[in-house]
Protein backbone atom coordinates (compact mmCIF):
# COMPACT_ATOMS: atom_id res chain seq x y z
CA UNK A 1 0.00 0.00 0.00
CA UNK A 2 1.62 3.52 -1.13
CA UNK A 3 -1.34 5.74 -0.99
CA UNK A 4 -4.34 6.72 1.64
CA UNK A 5 -6.86 9.73 0.35
CA UNK A 6 -8.83 11.65 2.63
CA UNK A 7 -11.69 13.19 1.68
CA UNK A 8 -12.92 16.72 3.36
CA UNK A 9 -15.50 19.27 3.09
CA UNK A 10 -14.11 21.69 5.89
CA UNK A 11 -11.18 23.54 7.09
CA UNK A 12 -8.69 20.58 8.60
CA UNK A 13 -8.16 22.70 11.45
CA UNK A 14 -11.19 21.13 13.40
CA UNK A 15 -9.46 18.29 13.09
CA UNK A 16 -6.08 19.69 14.71
CA UNK A 17 -3.78 18.19 15.49
CA UNK A 18 -5.05 14.40 15.41
CA UNK A 19 -4.90 14.73 11.70
CA UNK A 20 -1.79 15.64 11.00
CA UNK A 21 -0.33 12.73 13.80
CA UNK A 22 -2.72 10.54 11.56
CA UNK A 23 -0.59 11.52 8.72
CA UNK A 24 2.58 11.58 10.23
CA UNK A 25 2.38 7.86 11.30
CA UNK A 26 1.49 7.15 7.44
CA UNK A 27 4.37 8.79 6.49
CA UNK A 28 6.74 6.87 9.13
CA UNK A 29 5.48 3.65 7.20
CA UNK A 30 6.44 5.41 3.76
CA UNK A 31 2.92 5.73 3.15
CA UNK A 32 1.76 8.78 1.17
CA UNK A 33 -1.30 10.79 2.57
CA UNK A 34 -3.39 12.64 0.08
CA UNK A 35 -6.43 15.74 1.03
CA UNK A 36 -9.12 15.82 -1.14
CA UNK A 37 -11.25 19.00 0.18
CA UNK A 38 -13.99 21.06 -1.25
CA UNK A 39 -14.11 23.96 1.33
CA UNK A 40 -10.70 26.59 2.57
CA UNK A 41 -7.24 26.36 2.47
CA UNK A 42 -4.91 23.65 3.53
CA UNK A 43 -0.83 24.01 4.08
CA UNK A 44 1.67 21.95 5.46
CA UNK A 45 0.62 22.70 8.98
CA UNK A 46 -2.67 21.83 8.16
CA UNK A 47 -2.19 18.49 6.32
CA UNK A 48 1.56 17.28 5.50
CA UNK A 49 1.21 15.69 2.64
CA UNK A 50 -0.21 16.06 -0.67
CA UNK A 51 -3.28 18.65 -1.26
CA UNK A 52 -6.26 18.88 -4.11
CA UNK A 53 -8.79 21.68 -3.61
CA UNK A 54 -12.00 20.42 -5.18
CA UNK A 55 -15.19 22.13 -6.38
CA UNK A 56 -17.77 22.71 -3.67
CA UNK A 57 -20.06 21.21 -6.10
CA UNK A 58 -18.28 18.47 -7.03
CA UNK A 59 -20.28 15.06 -7.88
CA UNK A 60 -19.46 11.93 -6.12
CA UNK A 61 -18.27 10.32 -9.04
CA UNK A 62 -15.38 13.60 -9.69
CA UNK A 63 -14.50 12.88 -6.44
CA UNK A 64 -13.53 8.98 -7.03
CA UNK A 65 -12.23 10.22 -10.47
CA UNK A 66 -9.77 12.35 -8.59
CA UNK A 67 -8.83 9.92 -6.20
CA UNK A 68 -8.17 7.59 -8.85
CA UNK A 69 -6.31 9.51 -10.49
CA UNK A 70 -3.98 10.08 -7.98
CA UNK A 71 -3.08 6.41 -7.69
CA UNK A 72 -5.08 6.29 -4.18
CA UNK A 73 -4.89 2.39 -2.83
CA UNK A 74 -7.35 3.34 -0.06
CA UNK A 75 -9.56 6.57 1.12
CA UNK A 76 -10.95 7.35 4.22
CA UNK A 77 -14.07 9.96 4.88
CA UNK A 78 -13.59 12.73 7.76
CA UNK A 79 -16.29 15.13 6.12
CA UNK A 80 -19.29 17.27 7.86
CA UNK A 81 -21.81 17.70 8.21
CA UNK A 82 -24.07 15.53 6.92
CA UNK A 83 -25.00 16.26 3.36
CA UNK A 84 -21.31 15.85 2.76
CA UNK A 85 -21.08 12.79 4.79
CA UNK A 86 -23.93 11.50 2.07
CA UNK A 87 -21.52 12.60 -0.90
CA UNK A 88 -18.85 10.76 0.52
CA UNK A 89 -20.83 7.79 1.12
CA UNK A 90 -21.88 7.89 -2.77
CA UNK A 91 -18.24 8.46 -3.83
CA UNK A 92 -17.44 5.45 -1.66
CA UNK A 93 -19.82 3.30 -3.27
CA UNK A 94 -17.69 4.41 -6.82
CA UNK A 95 -14.36 3.84 -5.21
CA UNK A 96 -15.08 0.32 -3.88
CA UNK A 97 -16.27 -0.34 -7.63
CA UNK A 98 -12.66 0.55 -9.36
CA UNK A 99 -10.92 -1.68 -6.80
CA UNK A 100 -10.29 1.30 -3.61
CA UNK A 101 -11.67 0.16 -0.69
CA UNK A 102 -12.88 3.45 1.35
CA UNK A 103 -13.70 4.07 5.28
CA UNK A 104 -16.90 4.83 4.73
CA UNK A 105 -20.58 3.57 6.09
CA UNK A 106 -22.23 2.48 3.17
CA UNK A 107 -24.61 4.74 1.34
CA UNK A 108 -28.15 2.64 2.48
CA UNK A 109 -27.28 3.33 6.21
CA UNK A 110 -25.98 6.85 5.61
CA UNK A 111 -29.07 7.73 3.93
CA UNK A 112 -31.36 6.55 6.72
CA UNK A 113 -29.02 8.36 9.73
CA UNK A 114 -28.84 11.51 7.50
CA UNK A 115 -32.56 11.04 8.17
CA UNK A 116 -33.88 12.53 11.52
CA UNK A 117 -37.27 10.57 11.09
CA UNK A 118 -35.68 7.59 10.03
CA UNK A 119 -32.59 8.00 12.95
CA UNK A 120 -36.09 7.66 15.39
CA UNK A 121 -37.29 4.81 14.56
CA UNK A 122 -34.01 3.01 14.41
CA UNK A 123 -33.33 4.31 17.74
CA UNK A 124 -36.97 2.93 19.10
CA UNK A 125 -36.27 -0.36 17.40
CA UNK A 126 -32.83 -0.56 19.40
CA UNK A 127 -34.59 -0.04 23.07
CA UNK A 128 -32.88 3.57 23.08
CA UNK A 129 -34.80 6.38 24.02
CA UNK A 130 -35.67 8.85 22.09
CA UNK A 131 -38.34 12.51 21.85
CA UNK A 132 -41.90 11.42 21.11
CA UNK A 133 -42.78 13.40 18.03
CA UNK A 134 -44.13 12.92 15.05
CA UNK A 135 -42.83 14.31 10.72
CA UNK A 136 -44.58 17.06 8.56
CA UNK A 137 -44.04 15.93 5.19
CA UNK A 138 -43.79 18.89 2.92
CA UNK A 139 -45.05 18.00 -0.57
CA UNK A 140 -48.41 17.39 1.11
CA UNK A 141 -48.19 20.24 2.51
CA UNK A 142 -47.47 22.26 -0.30
CA UNK A 143 -50.44 19.81 -2.26
CA UNK A 144 -47.77 18.40 -4.68
CA UNK A 145 -48.70 14.88 -5.61
CA UNK A 146 -51.55 12.95 -3.90
CA UNK A 147 -54.21 15.58 -1.90
CA UNK A 148 -54.88 14.90 1.76
CA UNK A 149 -57.69 17.11 2.58
CA UNK A 150 -57.28 16.29 6.42
CA UNK A 151 -53.59 15.87 6.67
CA UNK A 152 -52.94 19.71 8.86
CA UNK A 153 -56.00 18.58 11.18
CA UNK A 154 -53.86 14.77 11.41
CA UNK A 155 -50.71 17.09 12.42
CA UNK A 156 -52.60 19.23 14.79
CA UNK A 157 -54.11 16.02 16.50
CA UNK A 158 -50.43 14.99 16.54
CA UNK A 159 -49.54 17.63 18.10
CA UNK A 160 -52.13 18.09 21.16
CA UNK A 161 -51.05 14.12 21.85
CA UNK A 162 -47.23 15.14 22.76
CA UNK A 163 -48.37 18.43 24.01
CA UNK A 164 -47.07 22.24 23.85
CA UNK A 165 -43.73 23.12 23.67
CA UNK A 166 -42.68 21.67 20.91
CA UNK A 167 -39.45 21.83 18.57
CA UNK A 168 -39.66 21.20 14.73
CA UNK A 169 -36.31 20.88 13.10
CA UNK A 170 -35.69 19.99 9.36
CA UNK A 171 -35.49 16.25 8.49
CA UNK A 172 -32.42 17.05 6.35
CA UNK A 173 -30.05 19.47 8.30
CA UNK A 174 -27.40 19.52 11.04
CA UNK A 175 -25.42 21.69 13.29
CA UNK A 176 -28.31 22.78 15.05
CA UNK A 177 -29.77 24.60 11.77
CA UNK A 178 -33.17 26.08 10.92
CA UNK A 179 -34.78 24.73 14.39
CA UNK A 180 -37.86 26.31 15.93
CA UNK A 181 -39.60 26.53 19.12
CA UNK A 182 -43.40 25.98 18.36
CA UNK A 183 -45.40 27.41 21.77
CA UNK A 184 -49.19 26.77 20.92
CA UNK A 185 -51.59 25.96 18.01
CA UNK A 186 -51.47 29.50 16.71
CA UNK A 187 -46.94 28.55 16.16
CA UNK A 188 -47.99 24.72 14.59
CA UNK A 189 -50.47 26.62 12.24
CA UNK A 190 -47.84 29.04 10.99
CA UNK A 191 -45.31 26.44 10.80
CA UNK A 192 -47.98 24.35 8.73
CA UNK A 193 -49.04 27.04 5.89
CA UNK A 194 -47.25 26.42 2.85
CA UNK A 195 -44.34 28.05 1.80
CA UNK A 196 -42.41 27.48 -1.32
CA UNK A 197 -39.37 27.28 1.01
CA UNK A 198 -41.18 24.99 3.30
CA UNK A 199 -38.86 21.49 4.21
CA UNK A 200 -39.91 18.35 5.63
CA UNK A 201 -39.60 18.30 9.36
CA UNK A 202 -39.49 16.43 12.51
CA UNK A 203 -41.53 18.10 15.53
CA UNK A 204 -41.15 16.81 18.54
CA UNK A 205 -41.33 16.75 22.47
CA UNK A 206 -38.88 19.64 24.10
CA UNK A 207 -36.75 17.51 26.42
CA UNK A 208 -35.04 19.72 28.75
CA UNK A 209 -31.32 18.70 30.37
CA UNK A 210 -27.97 18.78 29.52
CA UNK A 211 -26.72 18.56 25.69
CA UNK A 212 -24.19 15.49 25.28
CA UNK A 213 -22.17 13.97 22.39
CA UNK A 214 -20.47 10.70 22.07
CA UNK A 215 -18.29 9.75 18.95
CA UNK A 216 -18.37 5.59 17.70
CA UNK A 217 -15.22 4.22 16.07
CA UNK A 218 -14.80 1.22 14.02
CA UNK A 219 -16.54 -1.71 12.10
CA UNK A 220 -19.18 -4.81 13.19
CA UNK A 221 -17.34 -6.55 15.54
CA UNK A 222 -14.87 -3.71 16.49
CA UNK A 223 -16.52 -0.83 17.54
CA UNK A 224 -14.52 1.98 19.80
CA UNK A 225 -16.70 4.28 22.14
CA UNK A 226 -14.91 7.26 22.93
CA UNK A 227 -15.47 9.44 26.18
CA UNK A 228 -18.98 11.36 26.54
CA UNK A 229 -17.93 15.39 25.81
CA UNK A 230 -21.29 17.27 27.25
CA UNK A 231 -21.50 20.64 25.16
CA UNK A 232 -24.55 22.65 26.55
CA UNK A 233 -28.10 22.62 28.01
CA UNK A 234 -31.02 21.90 25.82
CA UNK A 235 -34.42 23.98 26.61
CA UNK A 236 -36.99 25.14 24.39
CA UNK A 237 -34.91 27.73 22.60
CA UNK A 238 -32.36 26.52 20.17
CA UNK A 239 -28.80 27.58 21.10
CA UNK A 240 -25.63 27.62 18.87
CA UNK A 241 -23.94 24.91 18.89
CA UNK A 242 -20.95 26.35 20.75
CA UNK A 243 -22.33 29.30 22.20
CA UNK A 244 -21.79 27.24 25.74
CA UNK A 245 -18.37 25.63 27.46
CA UNK A 246 -17.98 22.04 25.89
CA UNK A 247 -16.32 19.83 27.96
CA UNK A 248 -15.21 16.23 28.51
CA UNK A 249 -14.14 15.20 31.93
CA UNK A 250 -15.72 13.14 34.70
CA UNK A 251 -19.64 12.85 35.71
CA UNK A 252 -19.81 9.33 37.59
CA UNK A 253 -23.43 9.22 37.49
CA UNK A 254 -23.69 10.05 34.08
CA UNK A 255 -20.84 7.89 32.83
CA UNK A 256 -22.04 4.70 34.86
CA UNK A 257 -25.96 5.45 33.27
CA UNK A 258 -24.79 5.21 29.80
CA UNK A 259 -22.50 1.82 29.97
CA UNK A 260 -26.05 0.37 28.54
CA UNK A 261 -26.57 3.00 26.02
CA UNK A 262 -23.36 2.29 24.46
CA UNK A 263 -23.91 -0.98 24.37
CA UNK A 264 -27.37 -0.53 22.18
CA UNK A 265 -25.71 2.25 20.19
CA UNK A 266 -22.59 -0.39 19.34
CA UNK A 267 -25.42 -2.74 18.31
CA UNK A 268 -27.63 -0.69 15.78
CA UNK A 269 -24.35 0.58 14.63
CA UNK A 270 -23.20 -2.86 13.75
CA UNK A 271 -26.93 -4.06 12.66
CA UNK A 272 -26.02 -0.90 9.76
CA UNK A 273 -22.85 -1.87 8.97
CA UNK A 274 -21.42 1.20 10.10
CA UNK A 275 -17.78 1.33 9.27
CA UNK A 276 -15.91 4.83 10.31
CA UNK A 277 -17.11 7.14 12.52
CA UNK A 278 -20.83 7.94 13.90
CA UNK A 279 -21.24 10.98 16.29
CA UNK A 280 -24.29 10.37 18.37
CA UNK A 281 -25.97 13.85 19.53
CA UNK A 282 -28.51 12.98 23.41
CA UNK A 283 -29.98 14.35 26.31
CA UNK A 284 -29.06 13.61 30.13
CA UNK A 285 -31.96 14.47 31.64
CA UNK A 286 -33.66 12.56 34.95
CA UNK A 287 -31.19 9.80 35.24
CA UNK A 288 -30.92 8.71 31.48
CA UNK A 289 -29.62 9.36 27.90
CA UNK A 290 -32.60 10.78 25.13
CA UNK A 291 -30.89 10.12 21.51
CA UNK A 292 -32.01 13.06 19.59
CA UNK A 293 -29.51 12.45 16.24
CA UNK A 294 -26.75 9.56 15.03
CA UNK A 295 -24.65 11.46 12.00
CA UNK A 296 -22.87 8.88 10.00
CA UNK A 297 -19.57 10.63 10.49
CA UNK A 298 -16.79 12.26 12.36
CA UNK A 299 -18.59 14.82 15.23
CA UNK A 300 -18.36 18.61 15.92
CA UNK A 301 -16.28 17.59 19.38
CA UNK A 302 -14.23 14.96 17.71
CA UNK A 303 -11.18 16.93 19.08
CA UNK A 304 -12.32 17.30 22.56
CA UNK A 305 -12.72 13.23 23.11
CA UNK A 306 -9.37 12.19 21.35
CA UNK A 307 -7.67 14.95 23.61
CA UNK A 308 -9.79 13.60 26.67
CA UNK A 309 -8.64 10.17 26.17
CA UNK A 310 -5.47 9.58 24.23
CA UNK A 311 -6.89 7.98 21.12
CA UNK A 312 -6.71 9.66 17.70
CA UNK A 313 -10.28 9.06 15.87
CA UNK A 314 -8.37 9.29 12.44
CA UNK A 315 -5.58 7.18 13.29
CA UNK A 316 -8.02 4.53 14.08
CA UNK A 317 -10.28 5.71 10.46
CA UNK A 318 -6.07 4.87 9.16
CA UNK A 319 -5.81 1.60 10.46
CA UNK A 320 -9.19 0.72 9.15
CA UNK A 321 -8.07 1.34 5.58
CA UNK A 322 -4.97 -0.66 6.25
CA UNK A 323 -6.83 -3.50 7.54
CA UNK A 324 -4.77 -3.27 10.46
CA UNK A 325 -6.25 -4.77 13.93
CA UNK A 326 -8.71 -2.78 15.87
CA UNK A 327 -9.54 -2.50 19.52
CA UNK A 328 -13.03 -2.12 20.71
CA UNK A 329 -14.69 -1.42 23.98
CA UNK A 330 -15.26 2.17 25.55
CA UNK A 331 -11.95 4.43 25.55
CA UNK A 332 -10.83 5.40 28.81
CA UNK A 333 -10.96 8.79 29.69
CA UNK A 334 -7.51 10.25 31.06
CA UNK A 335 -7.85 14.18 31.56
CA UNK A 336 -10.43 16.87 31.25
CA UNK A 337 -10.62 18.39 27.97
CA UNK A 338 -12.08 21.87 27.39
CA UNK A 339 -13.47 23.83 24.67
CA UNK A 340 -14.66 27.56 24.53
CA UNK A 341 -14.77 30.21 22.05
CA UNK A 342 -12.57 32.80 22.62
CA UNK A 343 -14.06 35.58 20.57
CA UNK A 344 -12.62 37.86 17.65
CA UNK A 345 -9.33 36.72 17.36
CA UNK A 346 -6.55 35.99 19.92
CA UNK A 347 -3.19 37.79 19.88
CA UNK A 348 -0.15 36.09 19.10
CA UNK A 349 1.58 37.27 22.45
CA UNK A 350 -1.65 36.16 24.40
CA UNK A 351 -2.00 32.75 22.69
CA UNK A 352 1.61 32.45 23.57
CA UNK A 353 0.67 33.11 27.19
CA UNK A 354 -1.83 30.69 27.23
CA UNK A 355 0.06 28.02 26.06
CA UNK A 356 3.24 29.11 28.61
CA UNK A 357 -0.02 28.09 31.57
CA UNK A 358 -2.32 25.50 30.39
CA UNK A 359 -1.62 22.50 27.68
CA UNK A 360 -3.72 23.60 24.95
CA UNK A 361 -4.45 21.45 22.12
CA UNK A 362 -5.96 23.24 19.63
CA UNK A 363 -6.59 27.57 18.84
CA UNK A 364 -7.96 28.35 15.36
CA UNK A 365 -10.77 30.52 13.64
CA UNK A 366 -14.16 28.26 13.95
CA UNK A 367 -15.55 29.02 10.31
CA UNK A 368 -18.96 27.57 9.71
CA UNK A 369 -20.83 27.82 5.96
CA UNK A 370 -18.09 30.26 5.34
CA UNK A 371 -19.44 32.65 8.82
CA UNK A 372 -16.53 33.12 11.12
CA UNK A 373 -17.44 32.58 14.58
CA UNK A 374 -14.57 33.85 16.13
CA UNK A 375 -11.69 32.22 17.70
CA UNK A 376 -12.11 28.68 19.43
CA UNK A 377 -9.66 26.60 21.62
CA UNK A 378 -9.44 23.48 23.55
CA UNK A 379 -7.26 23.21 26.65
CA UNK A 380 -6.57 19.69 28.55
CA UNK A 381 -5.10 19.20 32.50
CA UNK A 382 -5.19 16.27 34.70
CA UNK A 383 -7.33 15.54 37.55
CA UNK A 384 -5.93 17.29 40.57
CA UNK A 385 -4.85 20.29 38.40
CA UNK A 386 -8.62 21.87 38.16
CA UNK A 387 -7.51 24.51 40.80
CA UNK A 388 -3.98 25.30 39.61
CA UNK A 389 -5.48 25.81 36.48
CA UNK A 390 -8.46 27.88 36.99
CA UNK A 391 -5.76 30.21 38.95
CA UNK A 392 -3.24 30.30 36.24
CA UNK A 393 -6.38 31.48 33.76
CA UNK A 394 -7.83 34.05 36.11
CA UNK A 395 -4.11 35.60 35.81
CA UNK A 396 -4.40 35.56 32.36
CA UNK A 397 -7.50 37.61 32.68
CA UNK A 398 -6.05 40.37 35.05
CA UNK A 399 -3.41 40.66 32.70
CA UNK A 400 -4.71 40.53 29.59
CA UNK A 401 -8.61 40.20 29.75
CA UNK A 402 -8.43 36.74 27.89
CA UNK A 403 -10.50 34.70 28.29
CA UNK A 404 -13.22 36.64 29.20
CA UNK A 405 -14.72 37.40 32.35
CA UNK A 406 -17.91 34.87 31.20
CA UNK A 407 -15.81 32.48 29.62
CA UNK A 408 -13.31 32.49 32.98
CA UNK A 409 -16.65 32.10 34.97
CA UNK A 410 -18.19 28.92 33.42
CA UNK A 411 -14.39 27.29 33.62
CA UNK A 412 -14.24 28.34 37.31
CA UNK A 413 -17.68 26.89 38.04
CA UNK A 414 -16.99 23.64 36.09
CA UNK A 415 -13.19 23.15 37.08
CA UNK A 416 -13.06 24.33 40.99
CA UNK A 417 -16.87 24.73 41.78
CA UNK A 418 -15.51 26.19 45.62
CA UNK A 419 -13.92 28.60 44.36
Amino acid sequence: MRKIAFLRSVDIQRADPYVQRAVRELAADGIEAGLFHTSGTAGDSDFPGHRERLDEGVTPREIADAVAAWGADRAVSISLPCENALRDAAAKAFLDAVGIPTVMTPLAATMLLVDKWETKQLCRRAGLDVPDGFRVDSDLLAGRGLPVPGYRDALRVQAERVGYPLMSKPVWDSTSMGIRTLRSPADLDAHLAPRPETVSTVVEQVVEGDLCSVDIVGRPGAYRVLPLCWTGRACAEPVFTFADLRWCGPREEADAAFADVARALTGLCGSLGVRGSVNVDMIYTGGRFVVLEINPRIGGATTLSCAASGSNTFSSLVRMARGLPLGGGMARRTCWAVEFLAGDGIRPATLAELRRRVRVVTAHELVIDAVSHGDIVVFTLARGEEERTVRALAELHEASGFPTAEVLARISALLDPER
